[in-house]
């Protein structure tokens, strides 16, 4: 007697086939974590990228056996375990990508319990509230506050949630009444496959400012140790050349040689000291 076997719901089976298909046609496959994120600016996000992206939203369990299941992908692994992930398949550069989703991103209050991205401080000075139970309520969250002008005044700079805490709920809802918005609403991608390489977030988000600058610094570095060495390119060439003919007048002018092309500068030069002494001794 053959022992049972487990039935697979026939859209599982379709949602792995649907990914390892998409993986075939797209040479980039990104991991998005959707976690936080309103259903009205999901289909905004959607409808602005559609021609461009492919996106499938399924159970993470679905999603990690269909990685599993794509050659090269298992990589993608560890971002499919945490938040709300969704895969997103493109043949667009992954920078670029990335740049067009962070800026299509919105600020927005902190809810309880979510992750601060960095330090949450409230800062020193005036507060729009008048004095009453509101100083108890900053108390509460460790912040010194008092009256000054009428008005309830923070008395120094506080952290009120460090990067990487849960926020509390007193928090959450103060800093949203001071409108501070330390969350970003959008598509987060979070790592992208390319090639059998697997680039997390913190490469794809580049300073373009600060790389052009290195950039910039990197090419004259290379440019004057090319010089230093005489490396023989076009562009040191050039500098060394024009290095070594200055080098070479000065060299002509102070021995006073008479060589081709030079002749003026040195009798130039012999005809001003002459007058020099001239004048000196009075001749």
């Amino acid at each position: 007697m053959s022992s049972p076997q487990a039935h697979v719901a026939q859209w599982k089976k379709d949602v792995v086939q649907q990914v390892a298909q998409l993986a075939k046609n797209y040479p980039i496959v990104g991991v998005l974590n959707m976690e936080s994120l309103p259903a009205a600016q999901l289909a905004q996000m959607k409808k602005k990228l559609r021609g461009t992206v492919e996106m499938v939203m399924a159970r993470r369990s679905l999603l990690l056996r269909a990685l599993d299941q794509s050659p090269g992908l298992a990589g993608l692994r560890v971002y499919i375990e945490k938040g709300m992930p969704a895969l997103l398949f493109t043949k667009e550069n992954p920078f670029a990508l990335f740049k067009t989703l962070k800026k299509s991103k919105s600020k927005a209050a902190a809810k309880p319990g979510q992750i601060a991205p960095y330090d949450l401080v409230i800062p020193a000075g005036p507060t729009p509230f008048a004095p009453g139970p509101v100083i108890s309520e900053f108390a509460q969250i460790g912040v010194k506050a008092g009256v000054e002008g009428g008005k309830v005044a923070v008395k120094m700079d506080c952290v009120v949630a460090k990067a990487g805490e849960p926020i509390k709920p007193g928090v959450a809802s103060m800093i949203a009444r001071l409108g501070i918005e330390p969350m970003e609403i959008g598509l987060n991608l979070t790592a992208v496959f390319e090639k059998g390489t697997v680039y997390p977030a913190s490469v794809l988000d580049i300073d373009e400012e600060a790389f052009a600058m290195k950039l910039a610094e990197a090419v004259t570095s290379a440019l004057n140790l090319g010089v230093e060495v005489c490396y023989p390119t076009p562009e040191v060439l050039d500098i060394v050349i024009a290095r070594a003919w200055r080098a070479c007048r000065a060299v002509v002018r102070e021995s006073h040689f008479l060589a081709s092309g030079m002749t003026d500068e040195v009798l130039g030069d012999a005809e001003r000291v002459a007058l020099s002494m001239k004048e000196e001794f009075k001749l």
